[in-house]
């Protein structure tokens, strides 16, 4: 059996992210979505159908993206499950294998996906965008959650890093000599940790996970829930309730927000209740508001227009390769569009169309040349390939942002 994620109709509105990446490969509590599922089918995924201009997606260990169903070879049994599903950490798919009757996928009372025995047509594209009971077919139930709207990456990232550490249940940790240790909740550090005197680690609200080969210095206070992946560095300040990837450079006030990776907030600032792409670097005093003046629900500025998220409390998302001046203030619920160059401290616009370019609402196209030659120039320090099939999904991704603009 081979193990497919897809992108519904849902997931292709999860701006900002979705212009640049199957939704599959975004954060959520200590793993990526795809993780959660190749965890649940209990293999690596053979790829993900997603958007037409991805097709040259490239990132880590993302299985390759697909952009027709029907070239899906049938000569095998396939399971397919939406990026959206979150099954429960113990839950496995079991039951199926072998079986010689297709079946959808149910969580709750949404459809997430399909069973596919050999020799049965894989579902039209249609049935992806949309999933719905098919007749004839067997239903398997799945206990989880699935995600709708955007925001519930922000919202429920703490929780779900709770659950998935309880799970997995690693070994504890003691706390080095000069470190201080509050709560009676998990703390899990990974190998080759360097950790300064004069840190306090704080569980009484949920764990603490360390990523390997992590520094942190002196001067930080680090409340769970909390995780951040491997080769991060934790560089001071205040980090409450953070979900982290590979290679986060975090300081400053960091609260309940979601960093996917190989991004850098070295400085002072404010960040909360955000999630923020991969690529992202963050000025000094980059600050971002994530409760109105009058406590009134946050409202998204999306490019089918607002909506009202029903949340008082919601700060900014962060597009892949966004990079902001020093002083840039964001606004409460701003969506910033991948690649975007936000600079002269002027706030810019709730929503920032991709690959913008400038201060406030003087805001212009990043040229493509120009972009890329700093995509290059910024993977490249971290020790990532930016060959040709890097180049030719951004430039993808760029002439689909700026061609949404026209």
């Amino acid at each position: 059996m081979k193990l497919y994620l897809f992108d519904d109709r849902i997931a292709d509105g999860w701006d900002p992210f979705s212009l640049s990446r199957p939704c599959s490969e975004l954060l959520f509590g200590t793993m990526r979505l795809r993780q959660r599922i190749e965890r649940f089918a209990g293999r690596p995924a053979t790829g993900a159908l997603s958007r037409s201009w991805l097709a040259d997606f490239v990132e880590g260990d993302a299985p390759p993206v697909l952009v027709d169903a029907s070239a899906i070879p049938g000569d095998g049994a396939r399971l397919f499950v939406s990026s959206r599903a979150v099954p429960d950490p113990a839950v496995r798919f079991e039951g199926f294998e072998g079986n010689d009757r297709a079946a959808v996928l149910e969580l709750g009372e949404e459809v997430v996906g399909c069973y596919v025995p050999a020799g049965e047509p894989t579902p039209a594209a249609e049935w992806f965008a949309a999933p719905q009971p098919v007749p004839g077919w067997e239903t398997y139930s799945v206990s989880g959650r699935t995600l709708g709207a955007v925001w519930e990456l922000v919202v429920g990232s703490p929780a779900q890093t709770t659950a998935d550490i309880e799970t997995m249940r690693p070994e504890e940790s003691a706390p080095p000599a000069g470190v201080e240790l509050r709560g009676s909740g998990r703390l899990v550090v990974g190998r080759e940790v360097r950790i300064e005197p004069g840190v306090l680690f704080d569980t009484s609200e949920g764990p603490i996970l360390i990523g390997d080969r992590t520094e942190v210095r002196t001067g930080s206070r680090i409340a769970g829930p909390f995780v951040c992946g491997p080769d991060s560095r934790l560089l001071g300040g205040v980090l409450d309730g953070v979900t982290a990837g590979p290679f986060s450079y975090l300081r400053g006030e960091v609260e309940e927000s979601v960093v996917l990776g190989y991004t850098n907030k070295a400085h002072d600032g404010f960040l909360g209740h955000a999630y923020v792409g991969s690529w992202v670097n963050l000025g000094a005093m980059t600050t971002n508001s994530d409760l109105k003046n009058n406590y009134g629900t946050v409202r998204l500025q999306l490019p089918g227009g607002e909506v009202d998220t029903g949340l008082t409390k919601l700060g900014c998302l962060m597009g892949d390769h966004v990079k902001t001046g020093i002083g840039t203030l964001i606004n409460t619920g701003s969506v910033i569009g991948a690649g975007s160059n936000l600079f002269g401290g002027a706030m810019p616009p709730r929503w920032v169309p991709p690959f913008s370019w400038g201060s406030g609402d003087s805001l212009t196209e990043y040229r493509s040349d120009a972009f890329l030659s700093t995509a290059r120039i910024v993977m490249e320090r971290r020790g990532q390939s930016f060959d040709d099939s890097v180049e030719r999904w951004l430039s993808a991704v760029w002439g689909v942002g700026r061609g949404s603009m026209a």
